[in-house]
């Protein structure tokens, strides 16, 4: 029981972060958008499909804080058996030379399709991705997520996913 009242801490002091932060960064390319493809639940070869996604943060909202470089992401993604997943939530940036380390959480609504069942309509997905700089406005990277709804339902199986992801700042 403990555990979910600090869980519930935890989100609510990551997600009021980007409130209090101490500096605006103002970009020339004020959108980026991810573009990603990968598979949605590799790790269950029964549920497992083709992801698409797109997801968008504008580069004005970003914020420097004690936690890093911070910014509010939305995004949506869909799969091969037509599960939905719309998710708003905040993400971190740090950047090494030209590779870029982005952890993210974003609570967001499911909607199986005729895909997996994960219990609920409410999930949360962390994520963890890493780009390399290959042009002045372009990344290229990797990501992996873990979608669960924190047992909020009945059941909470999760799925495990991972993606290749395009990234542009227009």
């Amino acid at each position: 029981m403990i555990l979910k009242y600090l869980k519930c801490a935890f989100i609510f002091l990551a997600l009021a972060m980007p409130c209090y932060a101490e500096d605006k960064v103002v970009f020339d390319k004020e959108h980026q958008w991810n573009f990603y493809s990968g598979t949605f639940d590799f790790s269950d070869d029964g549920a497992k499909s083709t992801l698409f996604g797109i997801q968008h943060q504008n580069e004005n909202l970003i914020r420097e804080s004690f936690l890093g470089t911070l910014s509010p992401v939305t995004g949506f993604m869909f799969t091969a058996d037509n599960a939905k997943y719309f998710y708003t939530g905040v993400q971190a940036q740090y950047k090494i030379g030209s590779l870029n380390i982005i952890p993210s959480f974003t609570p967001g609504l499911y909607g199986e399709g005729d895909g997996k069942d994960l219990g609920h309509i409410i999930e949360f997905k962390s994520e963890v991705q890493l780009s390399l700089d290959l042009f002045k406005n372009t990344e290229l990277g990797l990501s992996y997520n873990h979608i669960s709804n924190a047992s909020f339902g009945d059941k909470n199986p999760g799925a495990n996913s991972y993606m290749f992801n395009f990234l542009k700042r227009f």
